[in-house]
């Protein structure tokens, strides 16, 4: 587990919850003192399009950097829409 103070956690909550969600379990500090524990939850990439998804980075047929898809070209599911179209369309 990795340490970190309060006041760089709240500067920067975003870059570290990215670390918790891949796994890092970090101990908030206030002033030397530990007060808290931040972990992912049981349920963060059990899914099994999770699965699916991680597979794919597994096999180097396709890379994540944590943003926004943009525009994969050529990927299909089985024939139908595209992985883009598809992430698109479950965020609405």
């Amino acid at each position: 587990m990795e340490t970190i103070g309060v006041r760089e956690l709240k500067a920067h909550l975003s870059r570290h919850l990215k670390r918790v969600q891949a796994g890092t379990r970090l101990v908030v500090t206030d002033r030397g003192r530990a007060v808290a524990t931040i972990s992912p939850t049981d349920a963060a990439g059990n899914s099994a399009e999770d699965a699916w998804a991680r597979g794919l980075v597994a096999q180097g047929l396709a890379s994540w950097g944590w943003g926004k898809p943009r525009g994969v070209t050529g990927v299909t599911m089985g024939g139908g829409p595209t992985i883009t179209q598809t992430v698109l369309e479950d965020r609405r």
